[in-house]
Order: structure tokens, then sequence, then C-alpha cells
């Protein structure tokens, strides 16, 4: 049986700086030559996290934004917060970190399909709803229409620019909001929650997914319902500090819930009181 806490190594071989706080590591494993793949044929489900930092400095939990079926590579972001972050934020392409995981339960994957997506988030959390795009775009048949609204407090702090204008060759919508005016800012301004109403969807076939700070969640979800879409067909990714991945240390929890182990996506339904 494999050790569930034995890390692999893997090697940074692409820094990009999104913001002036988040950057974009891509890193490739060491051995094997390739990320292994699950039942679904991929590296990770689209809403699963891994554990990355180093020995010494500690690890930190991260949603991969890169595609689930890319096998020689994987991509984070990573905002400077802390000291696990402040270190990854110090290191160079060629050098060598840890990785653990996938961990957790993504998005229901079987479920979304054949269905209009509305696909909400805001500020860092669009990593988990970055692979999902990417998942629909390789099975782009199968999805209805898709929308991404997206909520950032700055144009200087829109995360993954270039991506979401490559996915606008796929039908995929995306609409972005700041908070405040801002010089040369031509789009929306004001909260995540008022780009909703841009949408045409099938109310009766649809689904939401969301990731992102609790109160923008609190808000849709009062939003969303009015829309037809129930909350067993609204899926949200818990943000929580997740220390061993597999239910033991207990820093994640949120009432009844592990958010590592039962989520980190979860029925809206099931969390919606437990929200930071």
């Amino acid at each position: 049986m494999d050790n569930i806490y034995l890390p692999q190594k893997v090697k940074i071989t692409k820094i990009d700086e999104q913001s002036s706080t988040v950057k974009l590591f891509r890193f490739s494993p060491i051995e094997p030559s390739a990320f292994k793949k699950n039942d679904n044929d991929l590296v990770f489900n689209p809403g699963q996290f891994v554990l990355v930092g180093e020995i010494g400095y500690g690890e930190a939990p991260f949603g991969p934004l890169s595609s689930p079926y890319e096998a020689e590579y994987m991509e984070i972001a990573v905002r400077k917060a802390g000291a696990v972050t402040n270190y990854l934020h110090s290191l160079k392409n060629g050098d060598e970190i840890t990785m653990r995981g996938p961990y957790g339960n993504g998005f229901p994957l079987d479920f979304i399909q054949g269905k209009d997506m509305v696909m909400i988030t805001g500020g860092c959390g669009i990593p988990p709803i970055a692979a999902l795009v990417e998942y629909v775009i390789k099975n782009r048949e199968k999805f209805g229409r898709i929308y991404v609204l997206y909520g950032a407090r700055t144009p200087d702090e829109i995360l993954l620019k270039e991506k979401i204008e490559e996915w606008k060759n796929f039908g995929i919508k995306s609409i972005i909001t700041i908070d405040k005016p801002a010089p040369g800012w031509t789009g929306p301004v004001g909260f995540v929650s008022d780009l909703v109403k841009e949408i045409e969807i099938d109310e009766a076939n649809a689904v939401a997914t969301m990731c992102g700070p609790g109160p923008m969640m609190d808000a849709l979800e009062k939003i969303l319902r009015p829309l037809g879409i129930s909350d067993r067909r609204i899926f949200v990714s818990m943000e929580r500090k997740m220390q061993c991945g597999v239910g033991k240390c207990q820093h994640c929890v949120t009432g009844d819930k592990y958010v590592c182990m039962d989520g980190p996506v979860f029925y809206y339904d099931e969390i919606e009181k437990n929200h930071d």
C-alpha cells in the first residue's frame, strides 16, 4: 500500500508573476517521468488539492489550475501570505520542492455533463475553476453554455489573464468585475453577484460551481436560487488550511465536515452555514 504521507520531489519548470502577490508555478515530477492518472484518466479531478512545500518550511494546500489531463506537469497559483508561501516565492526555475496528493473530492464530473454551467469565483479562488474549465474544453461537446464570473479587487489582481482569453476560443464566456473604478478599466465594476443578471441559461438544466470568499458565496446563493438552480445543483469548493490532507489533524473541520476528506467540494446545502 502506498504511503499517503510520503511526498514526491518535483522540479519547478516555470514561474510567472501574476500580480504583486501571486505567482504561477509549473512543476514536473522527477521520478517517474509523469504524474499518475486515476480511473477517469485524469491526473486529478478538478476541485481536488495538493500539498506543496519543503521539509523544514512546511506545506500548504493548493488547487491545481492546469488541465487535469496533463501528466507531464502541474500548475498552481501561490499568494504570498505566510512562511510556506514566502518560501515558495523565493524559488527559481530548476529548484526542487515536494508535493503530496491529490487529495479530497472534486467537482461531480459525471453529474455536470450535458448541462449549462455558471462558474463563479473571486480573488485567488480561480484555480479550481480554471482546472474545471480545462476539463470542459477537452469535453466541450458534452456541455451547454458556459459562463465564468470572476471578481477581483483591481485590474492588476486579475489572475490567469492569458488563459481566460484563450477560453473564448471554446465558447467560454468570461465576465470579470473589479471592486472599484480604475483608470483604463472599461469592464463591470461591483460585486460578482451583480454579474449573474448577464447570463442566459436553461434554468431546468443548469449547475453552478463556486470557489471564493464565504460572503461572496452567501450573496450568490440568494441570486442562484431565484434563477432556478437548487442547492443540490450548486457545488462549493471550500478554502481551509489543511495540513495532513487525510482527516487526521482536524485543522480543516467545518461543522461536522472534514474539508480534506468530505470536500473540498460540497453541495451548497451541506455547508451553507459554515462559510468563513
